[in-house]
């Protein structure tokens, strides 16, 4: 029998901590400190800049400060995708030449092994397989939108990416009207809370001191100011993603883009045999307003996709709680892709927040003048994109302090990318969820005219965007 909207359980932060259980948060801050450098944001980015920093130069005194507790945010709540994409990469191309962005599309593709191999390496359960990520088309405009797709990886250096027609794409996953899949090798699905925990845990058994219940209500140079205390550092690095618009000044620095979230109840091995995807691959689609899933380690599946975007005044949610109309079309989703699945039941909802600058462009800074850092942007491809920032604020800070040279990763595109601020409300507002009501008619309309080319609205919804 399927479930009503109503029987869902709702919020809760995510699954992932459903399954694996909330952890045993750490104490606050006890009052004024000083470090050498001190992290802002317990999620990937900060906890992994942690670890390599410490990694590098395990005499510095490294301070993690986290709001409620490690991987609360988008690191706790997302779809676990650890795959090479990167926000603004074309961009980059345009500003910095091919061959740079190549080079920080070859980043993106060794980061995925990186994470993979460290995850192992420290003894990281994280349910961690690598099947590589599949996007499919549904629809004539959608299948033009995938083989331009499949075409500009190509040109970025991607030569082990795979085109498939509808059958070949049916010979891996039954989708409804599938007409075609690109499939690259450079993914894998993971445990969004195992990784964090793990992560944040092996941190810790390095030496690097991690307060919990401890938000940052302002940043400047060599000041991390929290009610409790402030912690006074050469480096102050902001890894606060979706958050970051709480701090003071940075209302308008990154849009908190939400995000929602189902997950079924485990399928039986007659769903499963309905439904093939044997290579557990990472699925998306190439939809306008796209959704992203995977095959988890338990036998369910977890869908996401766009509900409510964003909330006026960049606020975010309260631990994860969905509206009924999202779950219910996230519900629809999952059946128009998996329509013999219609009497699976869905366990569980939830949202969370990812940070969109203005021009989508993901970007790694440190300010040599001020010994001030920030990573973040990653309009939701951070799961990979933190580790590759996490290493670049390492070798940015070692440059600074004298501790090492240049490297490849500070050559990269996107250090020290500057972007325009978001307009002040209600303008960010109206323009947001104008724009992806824009989206949803295109999908709409392209699935009712079956044309071969994207539909205009489509194009308006980019203007608005300045994608």
């Amino acid at each position: 029998m399927s479930s009503s909207v109503s029987d869902v359980v709702n919020g809760g932060i995510s699954y992932w901590y459903a399954d694996d259980g909330l952890p045993a948060v750490r104490e606050p801050l006890p009052g004024d400190a000083s470090a050498d450098v001190v992290i802002v944001g317990g999620g990937y980015t900060g906890l992994w800049t942690a670890y390599y920093l410490k990694k590098a130069a395990p005499f510095l005194r490294i301070t993690v400060l986290e709001q409620k507790f490690c991987g609360y945010g988008a690191s706790g709540r997302n779809g676990g995708w650890l795959y090479n994409g990167i926000a603004g990469r074309d961009r980059y191309a345009k500003l910095h030449g091919q061959e740079a962005a190549v080079r920080l599309q070859r980043a993106m593709n060794d980061t995925v092994d990186e994470v993979v191999a460290v995850a192992a390496a420290e003894g990281i359960e994280a349910d961690v397989h690598k099947g590589g990520v599949l996007e499919v088309a549904r629809t004539p405009a959608q299948l033009a939108r995938l083989k331009a797709f499949h075409e500009a990886e190509a040109a970025f250096g991607e030569k082990d990416r795979e085109l498939y027609g509808a059958r070949e794409t049916a010979e891996r996953i039954r989708i409804a009207d599938a007409v075609g899949a690109s499939w690259t090798p450079h993914g894998a699905r993971v445990h969004p809370v195992k990784l964090v925990k793990g992560l944040a845990a092996a941190v810790e058994a390095l030496g690097v001191v991690i307060h919990e219940q401890t938000p940052v209500t302002e940043i400047r140079p060599k000041h991390a100011v929290t009610p409790y205390g402030t912690v006074r550092a050469p480096y102050v690095l902001r890894c606060t993603e979706g958050f970051t618009a709480a701090l003071k000044g940075e209302r308008r620095t990154w849009l908190p883009m939400n995000s929602s979230m189902i997950v079924t109840e485990p399928l039986s091995d007659e769903q499963w045999e309905s439904v093939g995807w044997d290579g557990r691959e990472t699925l998306g689609d190439m939809a306008h307003a796209y959704m992203y899933a995977q095959r988890t380690a338990d036998g369910r599946i977890a869908l996401g996709g766009r509900g409510v975007p964003y909330r006026f005044g960049s606020a975010t949610d309260n631990d994860g709680r969905t509206q009924e109309a999202t779950v219910a079309a996230l519900r629809e989703i999952l059946l128009a892709f998996f329509p013999q699945l219609a009497g699976v039941r869905v366990a569980h909802a939830w949202s969370g927040v990812l940070g969109v600058p203005r021009d989508w462009c993901a970007t790694v800074t440190l300010d040599r003048s001020t010994g001030l850092g920030w990573a973040g942007g990653y309009v939701g491809s951070g799961v990979a994109t933190a580790n590759l920032a996490a290493r670049t604020l390492r070798d940015l800070v070692q440059v600074d302090s004298g501790q090492g040279g240049r490297t490849e990763l500070t050559e990269l595109p996107w250090v020290g990318h500057e972007v325009r601020k978001w307009e002040p409300e209600p303008l960010r507002w109206i323009g947001v969820r104008g724009m992806y009501a824009v989206y949803r008619a295109a999908d709409r309309r392209e699935a009712v005219t079956g044309a071969a080319v994207s539909s205009r609205l489509a194009r308006v919804a980019d203007w608005v965007a300045g994608r």
